[in-house]
């Protein structure tokens, strides 16, 4: 199994507002920064996407990516790489666990694997970036909009 890279977060929120705001993709040029554009491809029998095209601009690397979504009860959610420019693997997922008094850990977390060279290290480096500010993107917009 490839090695991952995941972080926590609490957010001020139950885990129901939190979700709601991680399956709105649409709006995740609000709040995402890398993320430029979104587009839900297709949708399960509960409405939820299954299939989302993203334009990502993440400084060094841009891409245009559809990822594949798996929904797990109404607490986690993971993704998976369908096609990429860029990327030859990506797997993630978000795990909510309420956290007492309204509030939600949100766990996240992240395998990416480059068409490009990387050194272990640096793609770690890179994975843990990506978690921190996605992770304070969603606690910023979840705790804004509550």
């Amino acid at each position: 199994m490839a090695e991952h890279t995941s972080s926590s977060i609490t957010i001020e929120a139950a885990p129901a507002d939190v979700m709601a705001v991680i399956a709105d993709f649409a709006r995740y040029p609000d709040w995402t920064g890398e993320v430029k554009e979104a587009e839900v491809l297709a949708t399960d029998e509960q409405g939820r996407a299954e299939q989302v095209r993203l334009v990502m601009d993440a400084g060094a690397i841009k891409d245009d990516q559809t990822l594949g979504y798996t929904w797990t009860g109404d607490h986690e959610v993971s993704w998976t790489l369908v096609k990429s420019q860029m990327l030859r693997s990506l797997d993630g997922s978000y795990i909510l666990k309420p956290a007492g008094a309204g509030a939600t850990e949100v766990t996240y977390q992240l395998t990416v694997d480059v068409k490009i060279p990387m050194l272990g290290m640096i793609k770690r480096k890179a994975e843990k970036v990506i978690i921190d500010r996605a992770l304070a993107g969603l606690k910023k917009r979840v705790e804004e909009t509550n």
